[in-house]
């Protein structure tokens, strides 16, 4: 077990931010691609990832935290709809959709299993002041 002291140390975070880098040299930086909608969409969605992870952490609560993994989820599945859409519409290359969207389907399995784990843990959270004890393997549980 290893004692998670920040969000910026959950691997599913570091994940989402190295995707939202990709994202943003691949399309959002592209002055080749003009749809603007797109680009926005994308870019928000890809940082609601990493945003929503690091909510739910501060916030300390076990149920609060859950909670904002899930949207954090459903976020991850906004850019993969996103991402098909770039894909239709050649702005990516076939690799480029696949390596982000291969991140998109980790990142959602990494935070299923961190929520599977949550879920039989009997740590209600920081803010109730419990030790803070977080299994840091929870990649391993889905």
């Amino acid at each position: 077990m290893a004692t998670i002291q920040q969000f910026e140390d959950l691997t599913f975070w570091i994940e989402a931010r190295d995707l939202n880098n990709r994202i943003f040299a691949a399309i959002i930086n592209n002055v080749k691609i003009k749809d603007q909608a797109l680009k926005d969409q994308i870019n928000r969605s890809a940082g609601s990832i990493m945003d929503n992870i690091a909510e739910g952490f501060e916030r300390q609560g076990n149920k609060e935290f859950r909670q904002m993994l899930t949207i954090a989820r459903g976020s991850c599945g906004e850019v993969k709809s996103q991402l098909i859409r770039a894909l239709d519409r050649s702005y990516i290359s076939n690799d480029q959709f696949k390596e982000m969207n291969t991140h998109c389907v980790n990142i959602s399995k990494m935070i299923n299993g961190f929520v599977n784990y949550l879920n039989k843990s009997e740590f209600k959270g920081s803010k109730f002041k419990e030790p803070i004890e977080i299994y840091n393997n929870y990649e391993q549980s889905y």
